[in-house]
């Protein structure tokens, strides 16, 4: 019996490489919801601490672990007053900064601590809270990728959140400026992914790179792989082209297939 562990970034990886066989191209992976990660497939010679084999294919796969990027103050100078009370009443504070601006876990409580202070400064809801807009993670992510599907100047969708948090009483001036918050929040995380995605590109320097993509975030928000698509073609040379794959389940199928090839090369 073997016994294989693999990340879920390795794993979302390892099924988009699989789905995408095919074509036979370079992955990179990315998970985008409750958490964010990613990997990719790195050359050996570029690896300083590898001491395993040098056989072919002389290649290993990076798990980034950039969730972590900003633990040591570097991205202060982006952080918000938001991103700093949500990680100060978070269960590791100063830990996991990027992955608290970006992921599933802590958007809606982004969106959530912006509109109290809105609401208290008489900008949101004729400065009237509720106790649920006063609950800590009572404004769920989904809630965003909701208000976000309404089209212009329609808030069927909106109006069913405002319901759930016991805003009835918001006017339709409250309901476009609540989509324009939750729009600044998403946007800015696909934004910051779309950075990282980029970095990587960049350092690899491939001609065409598959990005298996994993994540509820990812998965159910209604524009974040069309912001993403766009600003890592903008972020990225011209001729490292890319696509991004949704990448279903990738984490567990991946490990799946991680362990069945470990599996057969033992045997």
């Amino acid at each position: 019996m073997g016994l294989c562990f693999s990340s879920p970034a390795a794993g979302t990886g390892t099924n988009a490489c699989y789905v995408d066989k095919v074509s036979n191209l370079p992955v990179d992976s990315v998970i985008s919801g409750t958490g964010t990660n990613s990997c990719y497939i790195e050359k050996l010679e570029n690896v300083e601490l590898w001491n395993g084999d040098y056989e072919d294919p002389r290649q290993v796969i990076i798990n980034t672990e950039w969730g972590a990027f900003g633990d040591n103050s570097c991205l202060d100078f982006v952080r918000t007053r938001y991103d700093k009370e949500v990680d100060e009443n978070s269960l590791n504070p100063g830990n996991q900064l990027f992955e608290k601006m970006i992921s599933g876990m802590y958007m809606g409580e982004l969106v959530r601590r912006c509109l109290v202070h809105l609401t208290e400064e008489g900008l949101f809801f004729g400065g009237q809270g509720s106790q649920k807009l006063y609950e800590m993670y009572a404004f769920k992510t989904k809630y965003v990728s909701m208000i976000e599907s309404d089209r212009k100047h329609v808030f069927d969708e909106t109006r069913k959140v405002l319901s759930e948090m016991g805003l009835e009483h918001a006017t339709p001036e409250d309901c476009e400026n609540l989509k324009l918050v939750c729009a600044r929040f998403s946007t800015r995380a696909a934004f910051l992914v779309s950075a990282a995605v980029a970095c990587i590109l960049n350092r690899l320097k491939r001609p065409h790179t598959t990005v298996g993509v994993d994540g509820s975030v990812y998965r159910y928000h209604p524009h974040f792989h069309d912001l993403m698509e766009k600003k890592i073609s903008e972020l990225t040379a011209p001729d490292h082209k890319f696509d991004l794959m949704l990448s279903e389940d990738g984490s567990g199928r991946g490990a799946a297939l991680v362990a069945a090839v470990a599996v057969r090369t033992a045997h």
